[in-house]
């Protein structure tokens, strides 16, 4: 799967925290079932690969990608695990030549001109904008604009229901990530089909 297939199965990728192994697959399951179908499970907590292998096992609809990729080493330990693709918070020279050389579809991070232009010498022009309203929202994604044209954004960090169509408005924004999809006490409580409803509301959000 390249990334033009990932970008096209989604318009928000949830960006999924998970603290206990046992919850990945009931909570994956939840949001495939409510339609969204690519998962970005971070690599905030120990269970994240954990979790990237049980969903690749288990949810076979899902597309499962590995967040909060840092290092070389991580990008390794990613791709063993089965990710389907990578996210990068930042993109530092050393980890965007291991990304390049993986052939990982990735979203590699960044947050001004000059890592936009950093991550174009790597011969990559898809994105992920972080922390996305934090960094300049909406006018900063419209100034990226005028000199990268051929760059396409997935804005993630201060995304939510009510500013995402907002975003989706850009024609250079190609889907947006966020966490309100998968709130902390829903998933510790196992409200699976809240966790679905939302899933539904989000995969409405794009025109």
């Amino acid at each position: 799967m390249n990334l033009d297939q990932i970008i096209d199965a989604t318009s928000v990728m949830p960006v999924m925290v998970v603290d206990r192994p046992e919850d990945a697959v009931p909570l994956a399951r939840a949001l495939v079932e409510g339609g969204i179908r690519v998962l970005e499970i971070t690599l905030r907590t120990a269970a994240g690969l954990d979790a990237v292998k049980a969903i690749r096992q288990e949810v076979p609809d899902a597309i499962v990608g590995v967040g909060t990729i840092a290092t070389p080493a991580q990008l390794e330990a990613s791709i063993a695990a089965g990710a389907q693709f990578g996210v990068s918070p930042g993109t530092t020279p050393t980890l965007l030549k291991a990304i390049v050389e993986s052939r990982l579809p990735f979203f590699p991070g960044v947050a001004t001109t000059t890592e936009v232009m950093q991550v174009l010498e790597g011969g990559l022009t898809v994105m992920k904008f972080f922390p996305a309203v934090a960094a300049g929202g909406i006018k900063m994604l419209e100034s990226f604009r005028g000199p990268f044209p051929q760059v396409r954004f997935c804005p993630t960090g201060g995304i939510n229901a009510q500013n995402a169509p907002d975003f989706f408005k850009l024609p250079n924004v190609v889907c947006v990530g966020g966490s309100w999809l998968t709130p902390k006490d829903l998933i510790a409580s196992g409200y699976w089909a809240e966790i679905t409803r939302l899933a539904k509301e989000a995969a409405a959000l794009k025109p």
